[in-house]
């Protein structure tokens, strides 16, 4: 798949950006490079500009997956951060407690607190629950962070560390996370 952006220019603060996906014809070739996108399909996004932006979110069709960044601290939650949408979302949540789940695709005990950590977030409606994959795109964050363990669990109190768990120790996060909440 062929992924072609176009941005349109307007006037004042937004611009459009169209992503068009090309699949390749059933004999493996690709349509003429920027023309022939019959089998395209087009999506579009609006860009937009300081407090218009809000929320990470993401949609999905069945071949093309778009995220749109802004900087929303979501609790009753576990939001998936990037090394991009990580301190806007820190930032974003003032003086909430801000929990960061950092984890791998291949680390099995990241996989059992999963759930648990989902759980958590549901249940603890006041404090923002963030997931980091610690993979090759993430590295300088994770780099920053001081990870040299998966899972990790950072606990951040404005915009700072302020304790940290590692190993899939539930009990030890929940206590953690009771402790800097009522502080």
């Amino acid at each position: 798949m062929v992924l072609r952006l176009s941005i349109s220019p307007s006037h004042g603060p937004t611009s459009s950006l169209a992503i068009s996906t090309c699949r390749p014809s059933a004999g493996g070739r690709l349509p003429a490079l920027f023309g022939g996108w019959a089998a395209s399909q087009k999506r579009s996004l609006r860009v937009m500009t300081g407090s218009e932006m809000r929320g990470v979110t993401a949609t999905r069709s069945s071949s093309l997956e778009t995220t749109s960044v802004g900087a929303e601290a979501v609790t009753g939650q576990v939001t998936e951060v990037t090394k991009d949408t990580f301190w806007p979302i820190v930032k974003a949540a003032g003086d909430k407690v801000v929990v960061l789940d950092m984890y791998t695709q291949w680390c099995g005990p990241c996989k059992v607190m999963a759930p648990k950590f989902q759980e958590m977030s549901e249940k603890n409606l006041g404090v923002v629950f963030l997931k980091l994959d610690c993979n090759q795109d993430n590295r300088p964050l994770v780099k920053e962070l001081g990870i040299k363990v998966v899972p990790t669990f950072k606990i951040l109190k404005d915009g700072k560390v302020v304790k940290e768990v590692t190993g899939s120790k539930i009990d030890e996060l929940a206590h953690a996370i009771d402790t800097v909440n009522s502080s």
